[in-house]
């Protein structure tokens, strides 16, 4: 096991952004006939927590001030949005939705030498920032020294979204899954919202991977290295996604560079009101 969280209430998202809160990150989900103003820190997820997603949100023991989830009446989120409940004819499954859970998740498999190309690790730190004039200025979520002594530069990836397979939502239309099977679904990263299909889904995660990609090539010592965890078990597979050939481009170009690439993927097993994320795999398959 690799993470329990406690105290989770099942509700459905009735409207985001809020209707008192006008952000994209604040929702309000109705918990047994209770309405509750409650952060979406992954906006809609593609679905996953947006109108009618079924989701298992958790009390906030101190609502947030930040003032991207706070409006004029200093209204504040009381609870936070998790997981989504992913049904599909007679299956269902519990999705981590909640990208900060996915730093969590790696920390506790590198404690417990889960990952393979990184066991028994001298030390390590997280959240550390990187500056090289002119070539980089990110803060990446892990830096340490393996069990050889070599250093290394980890940069986290959530996955939460998959589908039998990756094309645009256009095409996905006319296609038929009928008879596949439901853990033969491809994970994908990244997708999402973008004002036009040329620019990149997520600048933020293409700068990440550009970044490692000039330390790994300028200095090949340390080892760079960029995990996706993908927090779903219907899935056999990962690849970057077709609607961002930038991404997908900066990602082969990675490989071929000598950037590690994890797929590590994680089952979210519910009880009761809580729910355990066990460990399944380091090596999913990559696919182009």
């Amino acid at each position: 096991m690799l993470l329990k969280i406690n105290n989770l209430t099942e509700g459905s998202v009735m409207k985001r952004p809020s209707a008192s809160i006008k952000s994209p990150y604040v929702a309000d989900v109705l918990s047994d006939k209770n309405q509750f103003l409650t952060h979406s820190p992954s906006l809609g997820c593609c679905g996953l927590a947006d109108v009618n997603a079924t989701v298992l949100i958790e009390p906030i023991s101190s609502p947030s001030k930040n003032k991207k989830i706070v409006n004029q009446e200093k209204k504040k989120c009381s609870h936070r949005i998790h997981f989504s409940v992913y049904k599909e004819n007679q299956n269902e499954i519990i999705i981590g939705i909640n990208p900060k859970f996915a730093e969590t998740l790696v920390e506790s498999a590198l404690k417990q030498n889960l990952i393979q190309k990184l066991q028994n690790i001298s030390s390590y730190k997280r959240e550390v920032s990187i500056y090289i004039n002119k070539f980089v200025d990110s803060r990446f979520d892990f830096t340490g020294v393996d069990c050889n002594g070599s250093p290394f530069i980890m940069e986290i990836k959530n996955v939460p979204l998959a589908d039998y397979e990756d094309v645009t939502a256009k095409e996905r239309k006319s296609m038929n899954f009928e008879g596949r099977q439901f853990s033969s679904k491809v994970a994908y990263f990244p997708d999402g919202y973008r004002k036009k299909t040329t620019e990149p889904v997520s600048p933020r995660a293409l700068k990440h991977i550009q970044e490692l990609t000039w330390i790994k090539t300028n200095d090949p010592r340390i080892r760079c290295i960029l995990c996706f965890v993908i927090q779903r078990n219907d899935v056999d597979r990962f690849t970057p996604s077709v609607i961002d050939p930038i991404y997908r481009e900066a990602l082969k170009v990675a490989i071929d560079s000598g950037v590690e690439i994890i797929r590590m993927v994680v089952n979210w097993v519910r009880n009761g009101d809580s729910c355990e994320a066990n460990f399944i795999t380091d090596e999913l398959p990559i696919v182009f």
